[in-house]
């Protein structure tokens, strides 16, 4: 029988399975070769660098992210649907999302940037739509739903034997109430101000006369 040819699209396949199942710190040539059952020789022919090898690992669990998060948004409901999402996932492949969450991001100063760097722009103003804020505001509690997302998402992929989803979603669903009845007053004082400015203004014009 011959002998199974190594791939690099096989090591890497490799390395992905590792990390999923156990963490980036499974990547290891030694680990790789194991599963693959081959020697070590044809993984460093691949994995001269290994952290190129760690970073192609993390672009597909990314895209894994990606893929999963977009598979799950209710088009009614698509602003809760995609924080119950991201909680699923640290549910169901925690190391997956650990991965996602800790990898290092490049070119940010801000939070303004993180928010630009993994939100979909068209979100702001689906959610300005559908609650019928400012596109400001609805950023703005789409930033907060992403960072309480992300750190309650955290506890629930890193705690065992695991807290109940039941109890989760209900927290998140606390959270999106508050962070909403704020959006909703910061743009009811902001629209207040308007109108009594365009009043002012008007009161003027009609002196000026």
């Amino acid at each position: 029988m011959p002998k199974q040819k190594i791939t690099k699209e096989m090591v890497v396949n490799a390395a992905f399975d590792l990390a999923r199942s156990g963490g980036m710190e499974q990547v290891l040539v030694k680990n790789i070769a194991k599963k693959l059952n081959c020697s070590v020789q044809p993984i460093y022919s691949y994995c001269k660098n290994m952290d190129e090898l760690r970073h192609e690992v993390i672009q597909r669990a990314v895209s894994f992210v990606q893929a999963y998060v977009d598979s799950r948004l209710d088009e009614k409901d698509l602003f809760r649907s995609t924080g119950q999402a991201y909680l699923c996932l640290a549910k169901e492949e925690p190391s997956l999302f650990k991965m996602f969450i800790l990898h290092q991001r490049e070119g940010i100063a801000s939070l303004d940037d993180l928010y630009h760097a993994n939100a979909n722009p068209q979100l702001a103003q689906t959610i300005a739509k559908e609650l019928g804020i400012p596109q400001q505001q609805a950023k703005e509690l789409h930033l907060h739903m992403l960072i309480y997302t992300v750190g309650i998402g955290t506890i629930f992929s890193v705690t065992t034997p695991g807290i109940p989803a039941e109890e989760i979603f209900a927290q998140q669903q606390t959270a999106y109430e508050a962070f909403f009845r704020q959006a909703r007053q910061e743009s009811n004082a902001k629209g207040a101000c308007f109108r009594q400015v365009r009043q002012e203004s008007s009161e003027k014009d009609k002196k000026e006369e």
